[in-house]
């Protein structure tokens, strides 16, 4: 008995000829391109970038049109657009990337990296200091705001996809409000609420408070998100197993969207790992150490930079680039952290 088997068919991909002509386009597009620049006063690599989209839609369009017509035509454009969208955003975080990494790299050393700035100044040559207090200092705001904010924003997520109560339509007015409250209102909220009005100074405690003002809306906003994505199936298939409404949610649902929650941890943490408008009303300048979060001034990342990039000197806008490259790589591993040990939760 002969057994056949199935081949699968996609109607929907490009064909031999569709690349060929696809290619053809391409190549008489970038030709046609370095003519105009060359006969144009356009110079530039945004000149060529430009205008070989411009040329590409219309020479694509016109081998397109001799196959498909003025749908083909619309597909095509529809794809090249979307493709040019694409390419501006990978072309904006790649040079963002580059311009950091390429100016960081230049001031980074074990000094910086292992040092405190209580013996020397922004202005010294680089070597001398470095921003480990800044960097622990960091790590300590963002541990504060991460307490606060996470279970907050969380629970009010769950509040407003799965309990839906009477308050559900104030609440979600407050957190889209508080979604493009500026971050500098949220220090002078601090400092005007608590600086002025109570015996307590600048300290990480209070910086973690700023933060978690702007932290909570973006981690509420996204677990709504996530949670919204849970099938209702598992939510129905917990009640009809007898287990009572909060019991589903903490058994079944949250389990089911640990990987998204943490993404909206993560994304949280972005939102607000490089603030300094809060910071500087809030946590002030330091040079040194300082272990306890709820006494003295403190030292941070974001306030490095912006002391150095006011200084204006060759060594301390070095110092912020260098201190930006390593805010960078203290987001990427908290990033890479955060991911593994959800994988990790999420197979056990």
């Amino acid at each position: 008995m002969s057994t056949t088997t199935v081949q699968k068919m996609r109607p929907w991909a490009a064909t031999p000829r569709d690349r060929a002509l696809t290619t053809l386009s391409v190549a008489l597009s970038m030709l046609a391109t370095f003519i105009i620049v060359a006969a144009t006063p356009m110079k530039g690599k945004l000149a060529y970038f430009w205008l070989f989209f411009m040329v590409w839609f219309v020479i694509d369009s016109l081998f397109i049109a001799r196959k498909g017509g003025s749908k083909g035509v619309r597909d095509g454009l529809a794809a090249k657009l979307t493709l040019l969208g694409g390419l501006i955003v990978c072309m904006t975080v790649f040079s963002i990337l580059w311009a950091t990494i390429s100016r960081g790299i230049k001031g980074l050393n074990l000094e910086f990296l292992t040092a405190n700035m209580r013996n020397a100044s922004l202005f010294d040559p680089i070597g001398n200091g470095g921003i480990l207090h800044a960097i622990l200092g960091t790590l300590m705001l963002i541990a504060i705001a991460i307490i606060f904010s996470v279970p907050m924003g969380i629970l009010t997520a769950l509040y407003l996809t799965e309990i839906k109560g009477k308050a559900a339509g104030v609440i979600q007015f407050l957190v889209q409000a508080m979604s493009g409250v500026p971050s500098v209102v949220a220090g002078l909220f601090i400092y005007a609420a608590i600086i002025l009005n109570t015996p307590l100074r600048s300290s990480a405690f209070l910086g973690g408070l700023a933060l978690t003002i702007l932290m909570v809306p973006t981690v509420t906003r996204t677990a709504q998100e996530v949670l919204n994505l849970v099938p209702s199936d598992l939510r129905e298939a917990g009640l009809a197993m007898g287990a009572t409404q909060w019991k589903t949610v903490a058994l079944v649902v949250v389990p089911a969207a640990r990987s998204g929650l943490i993404t909206a941890t993560i994304l949280g943490v972005a939102r607000i790992a490089g603030e300094t408008a809060p910071l500087l009303f809030t946590v002030g300048v330091f040079d040194s150490y300082n272990f306890n979060p709820f006494k003295g001034d403190q030292g941070t990342i974001p306030t490095v930079v912006w002391r150095g990039l006011l200084g204006g000197t060759p060594e301390s806008i070095q110092r912020a680039w260098s201190a930006i490259l390593v805010l960078l790589v203290v987001v990427l591993i908290m990033f890479v952290l955060a991911r593994t040990l959800g994988a990790k939760g999420s197979k056990k």
